[in-house]
């Protein structure tokens, strides 16, 4: 059975006022493209300041979710911004539902540039035969 948050809870999180932002740039890859929504799930190889590697990602209208690649390298610059708890909402959290989070996180995609890591170097094998 799934708890459900009580209406102080739902109303701290559904108005969380942001208090810092920050831009970061992070190599990693795509795991989901949400067309839909505009937004993509991306692996990150460095984690964010929370210590996650897995975040979800806004995209700005100049990037297209359909052109985007899953599975390739990508530099991620995008904003994180942060929002934080109130001890009383930490606490609740922890001990009623047992998640142990102190803020709200959310990663706006600013520019992706794809990453040459397999690039074609060397020669083909067959014009070596010859």
């Amino acid at each position: 059975m799934v708890k459900e948050l009580p209406k102080w809870a739902q109303d701290e999180i559904k108005n969380a006022k942001i208090d810092k932002t920050e831009s970061l740039t992070r190599t990693g890859y795509i795991l989901e493209i949400y067309d839909k929504d505009s937004r993509i799930d991306a692996q990150l190889y460095e984690g964010v300041e929370d210590g996650r590697h897995i975040i979800e990602l806004a995209l700005p209208k100049k990037i297209k979710p359909a052109d985007q690649k899953k599975g390739v390298v990508y530099e991620f610059t995008f904003n994180s911004s942060k929002a934080p708890l109130s001890n009383k909402l930490v606490e609740f959290l922890k001990k009623e539902m047992e998640i142990d989070m102190d803020a709200i996180y959310q990663f706006e995609l600013t520019n992706l540039e794809l990453m040459d890591v397999d690039s074609d170097t060397g020669s083909s094998s067959e014009s070596e035969e010859e």
